[in-house]
């Protein structure tokens, strides 16, 4: 598969099947279910029900009513500062939502993700985006990066409770597979602090129904993501779709991760991978 540059992701279709696919599994959870732990660290299901919450209804306000976000109470100067702040907010939701029932909680999810396909279904791919992408180092991001990024939200949360609960994964490949797609765009920004000589490059070939290709090439002192592989790579990566979810969203341990990749040609250049991230941690 020749390089070529990776083109938007179209997920505004996605949310209305995947939420649709969620609500019908939380309304055939036993009580004892929602209190099963998961791989969200402290979170148990009711706890990544409430923060799907949260985060849809954020969206719908902020995004579709135009509704300046409160502001922090302490200022942002880094990166830790920034990350510090998101997680204070969604503990603090967390924490309330455990005054709610399984019901209510359900409900709202009903709502908000009935809402939110609405407005991505009718929303431009090429409309401003509400906010940039920051695990992929971006203060502005492209509409449709936003969107996904969203996308990857609902999917990941909605995977963590189908493992709690012990439900079978989405069948669709095409949801997985755009959640992967996404998320390797923030390659280049977890990248950024290794040097490499120019034209290095480093392949990740992602097995699976969910899976693909993609090259990070070292160019004029940065790096760049490609669709597709080079026979010609400094490195190799060669992992399941169902490690590589994981890995980028926090779900495997630097320990773990390194036993569910192969590598082939230079290791160091593959070693940053295994702490690459997409998501705000």
């Amino acid at each position: 598969m020749p390089l070529s540059v990776p083109p938007p992701i179209d997920t505004r279709p996605l949310f209305r099947p995947v939420s649709s696919a969620l609500l019908e599994l939380l309304r055939g959870l036993e009580p004892a279910d929602w209190a099963k732990p998961t791989i969200a660290g402290t979170w148990v299901v009711r706890d990544v029900v409430a923060h799907l919450v949260d985060l849809t209804f954020r969206r719908i306000s902020f995004h579709r009513d135009r509704m300046d976000p409160p502001p922090p109470e302490a200022p942002i100067r880094s990166e830790r500062d920034f990350v510090e702040f998101i997680n204070t907010i969604n503990a603090q939701w967390v924490n309330v939502s455990r005054r709610f029932s399984a019901r209510v909680l359900t409900d709202l999810f009903e709502k908000a993700s009935a809402d939110v396909a609405d407005w991505f279904e009718a929303l431009p791919l090429d409309a401003p985006a509400l906010f940039g992408v920051s695990w992929a180092g971006e203060q502005q991001s492209e509409g449709w990066f936003d969107i996904g990024r969203e996308f990857t939200e609902l999917w990941h949360h909605q995977e963590q409770i189908r493992i709690a609960v012990g439900a079978p994964s989405l069948p669709d490949p095409r949801y997985l597979h755009a959640v992967i797609d996404i998320a390797v765009r923030g390659l280049p920004y977890a990248y950024r602090d290794v040097s490499a000589a120019d034209r290095d490059s480093i392949t990740l070939a992602v097995s699976g129904p969910a899976g693909g290709q993609w090259t990070l090439s070292r160019e004029a002192h940065r790096w760049i993501l490609y669709a597709g592989e080079t026979p010609s790579a400094s490195a190799r990566i060669t992992m399941r779709d169902d490690a590589a979810w994981k890995l980028l969203f926090n779900a495997l341990s630097e320990q773990a991760a390194a036993a569910a990749i192969r590598i082939d040609g230079r290791a160091e250049l593959a070693a940053p991978l295994l702490r690459a991230r997409s998501v705000i941690v």
